[in-house]
């Protein structure tokens, strides 16, 4: 998770909400429209990160089996020479 990322979500979340508080005030279509992409755009940011955050575990959880599968080959070759000597 890219911590920066996360908080460029939550700066654009803001700056969304408040553009939209002002269309809300100012009773402007177009700036309450502006806010509320803004306010998108930060959310697609986040599960940008979550689905990278899903990601590298997937690739550990990978990682972990192939080296245990690599190991038990590895103990399966030491006892198939052991029992050959």
């Amino acid at each position: 998770m890219s911590l920066q990322e996360r908080a460029k979500a939550a700066a654009k979340n803001v700056e969304g909400k408040i553009e939209e508080a002002i269309g809300n005030i100012t009773n402007d279509p177009e700036k309450q429209a502006e806010g509320q992409a803004k306010q998108v755009e930060a959310d697609v940011r986040n599960a940008s990160e979550d689905v990278k955050d899903k990601a590298k575990d997937v690739a550990d959880v990978v990682k972990d089996k192939a080296k245990n599968v690599a190991d038990a080959v590895k103990n399966k070759a030491k006892d198939a020479k052991n029992a050959i000597d």
